[in-house]
């Protein structure tokens, strides 16, 4: 399984739209094909912090979805509403174990 750790900082004037925004493109990541999880993750002593945790089949899936509209969309929208780039950061999923059909 391949998964990413999104860590995104948000201006706090924008919180709720980046909400929204991330909403949208949860709800299409989680029907792509590959899909494991996609899950928006708020730290409660930071509102302004976020992780996007991805977790895809294959290393192909993960980087189809970078191809997809939703997620060039959200990319396009999101990006003036952060305080600083955002940092993906790759894992290998070992537990639990997942087979690619």
């Amino acid at each position: 399984m391949h998964v990413t750790l999104v860590h995104v900082y948000v201006k706090p004037e924008h919180i709720e739209d980046f909400i929204r925004a991330t909403q949208q493109n949860h709800e299409g990541a989680i029907h792509e094909p590959g899909n494991v999880r996609f899950d928006v993750l708020q730290s409660p002593d930071d509102a302004t912090r976020f992780v996007l945790y991805e977790a895809y089949l294959t290393p192909g899936a993960a980087a189809a979805h970078k191809q997809m509209p939703h997620y060039l969309q959200w990319r396009e929208r999101v990006a003036p509403w952060m305080a600083k780039p955002r940092e993906g950061v790759n894992y290998h999923g070992l537990l639990p174990v997942l087979n690619p059909e």
